[in-house]
């Protein structure tokens, strides 16, 4: 089986960790968002993979390679001219996953559904595109997805409410489809899955089924957003570290570092406190410094003349609330 890594986004939300590179590519507890997909995919036996590329996808090329390293193959493609949305993205990917049931799944997040399940879900149901779906207990920020009784989906709805009542499902991004699909993807055209393709296929009366995902052990992290990516890195670096500190990185002995996120080579000088701060790569914190939830960054990563769309710059730094 083949799969496809969807890594081609903008990352507006991760700005200004997105400003050098794109949203898949930035580390999580020191190693490359993207990397954790890679590894899934290979857990469960599938080695043949295409990442398609858009905004700063060298930086995804880089930190892939060829995939042997993950004892993958990989194959990219380029979106050059525009991005080409969820759908769109199968649809110029289509000669490496017409062959076959194939997954696809998004470079952003890391998770432990079990996947196996969910293809054997897709194979009992002989379904057209089975989504993996899990409950949003919390109601968060995520579009709800209506299942009827036989496990079809029904609609695309929107955003849960306080107001709503019962279980709230909602949509993972990972999904097994059949090559069928493509009868519904339209062709060179910038598309979503959710809005385009789908709701088209379900009126067409094609299964579209959901597995929902609901093993103590199934867990799914979404990295979308500053604070999300704070919040889970730390989460996820467990109880022993107080932070999270990248290779090469200088902290003076009086420099207080708490719940914070330092990426590489970070100086961070005396008489710093950094409490719930992210910091990229190569920053110099200079002595004397208090910051709370807060993004650094070089502020020489801006294009040449660009004012921030957000934030400020402080002498060599770009300082961004989160």
């Amino acid at each position: 089986m083949h799969a496809m890594i969807l890594a081609a986004g903008f990352g507006t939300r991760l700005w200004p960790l997105t400003i050098d590179r794109t949203k898949p590519a930035i580390p999580v507890l020191n190693r490359p968002l993207i990397t954790y997909s890679v590894d899934y995919l290979r857990k469960f036996g599938i080695r043949d993979v295409v990442v398609n590329l858009h905004h700063q996808g060298e930086s995804v090329a880089t930190a892939l390679g060829d995939g042997s390293q993950f004892d993958c193959h990989l194959t990219y493609s380029h979106e050059a001219d525009q991005i080409l949305g969820t759908s769109g993205a199968l649809d110029h990917a289509r000669a490496y996953l017409e062959h076959g049931s194939f997954v696809v799944m998004n470079g952003k997040v890391i998770t432990s559904i079990d996947l196996a399940a969910a293809i054997e879900t897709h194979r009992r149901h002989q379904a057209l595109a089975t989504l993996v779906l899990q409950p949003n207990t919390n109601r968060e920020r995520f579009s709800m997805v209506e299942v009827d009784s036989h496990s079809r989906i029904t609609r695309f709805a929107g955003f849960p409410t306080a107001q709503e009542t019962g279980e709230c499902l909602m949509f993972t991004g990972i999904q097994i489809l059949e090559p069928e699909i493509f009868n519904f993807i339209p062709r060179g055209v910038f598309s979503h899955s959710t809005t385009d393709v789908y709701p088209k296929a379900i009126a067409a009366g094609r299964p579209v089924v959901a597995h929902i995902a609901r093993g103590p052990n199934e867990h799914w992290y979404e990295f979308s957003t500053l604070r999300r990516y704070l919040d889970l890195s730390l989460f996820l670096r467990g109880q022993s570290l107080e932070s999270v500190i990248g290779d090469g990185c200088r902290i003076a002995p009086d420099a207080k570092v708490v719940d914070s996120v330092l990426w590489e080579r970070v100086h961070v000088s005396a008489g710093v406190t950094l409490q719930r701060v992210i910091v990229g790569d190569d920053v110099m914190i200079p002595p004397g410094t208090n910051l709370e939830n807060a993004v650094v960054v070089r502020a020489d990563k801006l294009p040449s003349g660009q004012v921030p769309e957000r934030g400020q710059i402080i002498g060599e730094n770009l300082v961004v609330e989160i």
